[in-house]
């Protein structure tokens, strides 16, 4: 066959990229790894974009309430994809969702997401008692031909094995969750040497890239939260009628509940 050919690094500028949220005027500017700078968010603020920043500890949420942005995203090390942390190493900042979201809860008044694990009415609901007042599902819309993921990935989720996740720096140069394969198993052996994110990341691609077009999925990176084996729809629209059906049954008693618990 032939050999990958070789692309060398070209590294994304984060201001050009944040032109184009403010360009394109969105409703709601999400962000992990960090907080933007100063003037980025008040060029929000300006525009009237709800922020929301990705806190995966306590430090970090009250870190992310004292730049004023609007909404925290709790992001549990139960996630799939990169760990948000930006205070300490990602390593030592691996909370669990349903151990963050009430500690976050109660140690800031901005309303509270919770991430990270959730992937069906269930999760909703214990998020909401444990005080969130949103929830966030990545993996289980991941599924949908909707999210523009490619038909391995898809099949991937769904597949016996999308529960066995594991995290790795391996993939990308920073810590994240995805798939445990054959491909996770070779980066995260004792002997190999990693660059630092994105440089890993790139370096990455150029087999991953030959793998998915060979179709050899074990050698394919595939991002994927724990709760995985939890999907049963990639019909987006269904899943979302049902999380609004259950929770919409029991969101009074479950809200009753968390306020309760938050004002004992």
């Amino acid at each position: 066959g032939t050999l990958p050919t070789y692309r060398p690094y070209e590294g994304l500028r984060f201001e050009d990229q944040v032109r184009a949220v403010l360009d394109q005027k969105v409703p709601v500017f999400s962000f992990i790894c960090g907080i933007p700078p100063k003037e980025i968010l008040q060029e929000c603020r300006r525009q009237q974009i709800v922020l929301m920043g990705t806190a995966t500890t306590v430090d970090e949420a009250r870190a992310l309430e004292e730049s004023e942005v609007d909404v925290i995203v709790a992001s549990g090390q139960e996630a799939g994809g990169h760990r948000g942390s930006f205070l300490k190493p990602a390593g030592e900042s691996l909370v669990g969702t349903f151990s963050l979201v009430p500690q976050v809860a109660d140690a800031v008044s901005l309303p509270v997401v919770a991430a990270g694990g959730i992937a069906e009415a269930r999760g909703v609901l214990a998020a909401l008692a444990l005080g969130a007042e949103g929830v966030l599902l990545g993996t289980a819309f991941a599924v949908s031909p909707l999210s523009g993921a490619s038909p391995a990935y898809r099949a991937a989720l769904l597949g016996r094995h999308a529960g066995r996740t594991a995290l790795t720096r391996g993939f990308t140069g920073r810590l994240a969750r995805g798939v445990d394969n054959e491909l996770m198993a070779l980066l995260n052996g004792p002997e190999i040497d990693l660059l630092p994110y994105p440089l890993q990341r790139q370096l990455v691609r150029h087999l991953t890239d030959a793998a998915q077009k060979a179709g050899k999925d074990d050698l394919a990176i595939f991002w994927a939260g724990q709760s995985a084996d939890l999907i049963r729809t990639d019909d987006a629209m269904a899943l979302i009628d049902e999380l609004a059906s259950a929770v919409g049954s029991l969101a009074g008693l479950v809200l009753a509940f968390a306020g309760a618990r938050r004002h004992r």
